[in-house]
């Protein structure tokens, strides 16, 4: 079966199920957001807006909450205060069925996986199918989970292979093919390159700018990775003192003279990932000029 007919077979099944694309500026909104752990603040009159169709890179120090952010704005987090809007819905006040809804236009990456063992690869794809699609035919399924295997840049036998039989590298890429499963519109990485060499990094920063540009995702990306802030990132929001103390590009960070951006940025593997995208683009300015 195509890729068209696919997604002709799922358009069909969906149609009446799947809320309009979103066109507003910013697909999420944050407003004077407090989460706590019993008397332990994380977040305090957090703000933060993401712009529809960028990849915001996401980072702060240990215990600054950039996972609980992440777990807030897609529901699994309880909030104390504040407002989340998720396509211009607010998911904090929302009514069970409008929250299905907008679940169903989010994928999540989460940090190491997170495949259930019991399951092929393939078998972890359908998950999210069968959740939110019951109906779609068992086949359909299997053809949807093959394409986003293959679209996640695994080899298509790799949908019938369990987690344990997968590197951490590939364990990585079904996880992301789990997460593009339907579709969505934004997509939630929390450190996706963590724990690969340096060359599986880089691959998979290549291939979520190439998703993000070619599927018109919005990417909120957590990362320590300097070399992925430089490499794909739009903008860079900063946590500390439990709020966002900074977003911007990351020259418009290192005007900042707070410690912490200063430090991060600034600091010798900051100086290192800044040397080695610069020789990038001077590599890839030398070929085009070349070609």
């Amino acid at each position: 079966m195509s890729e068209e007919q696919i997604d002709q077979q799922v358009g069909d099944v969906a149609l009446e199920e799947v809320p309009e694309h979103f066109d507003g500026e910013f697909p999420i909104v944050i407003t004077g957001l407090t989460t706590a752990f019993g008397e332990n603040v994380v977040h305090e009159g957090l703000d933060l807006e993401v712009r529809r169709g960028e990849v915001l890179g996401v980072v702060g120090g240990s215990g600054t909450g950039k996972s609980v952010l992440m777990r807030a704005i897609i529901g699994l987090q309880p909030v104390a205060a504040g407002c989340i809007e998720v396509f211009g819905k607010d998911i904090t006040a929302a009514e069970p069925d409008e929250e299905i809804g907008v679940r169903s236009r989010w994928g999540v990456l989460f940090q190491g996986g997170a495949l259930f063992s019991t399951l092929t690869v393939g078998e972890n794809v359908e998950v999210p199918l069968k959740q939110f699609y019951p109906e779609l035919d068992q086949e359909l399924m299997h053809e949807i989970a093959r394409y986003k295997v293959v679209l996640s840049g695994l080899p298509e036998d790799a949908a019938s292979k369990y987690p344990s039989e997968l590197s951490g590298g590939m364990k990585k890429r079904a996880g992301l093919a789990r997460a593009l499963a339907l579709d969505p519109e934004l997509l939630f990485l929390d450190e996706p390159t963590a724990g690969l060499d340096p060359i599986g990094a880089a691959k998979f920063d290549e291939l979520t700018r190439e998703l993000a540009e070619t599927l018109g995702l919005t990417v909120f990306l957590i990362t320590h990775d300097l070399d992925t802030l430089y490499a794909i990132c739009d903008r860079v929001a900063v946590l500390a003192d439990k709020k966002v103390i900074a977003v911007g590009t990351i020259p418009e960070l290192l005007e900042s003279d707070h410690p912490w951006i200063q430090e991060y940025f600034n600091g010798p593997r900051g100086r290192a990932a800044q040397a080695s995208t610069a020789r990038s683009k001077s590599i890839d300015k030398r070929d085009r000029a070349g070609a």
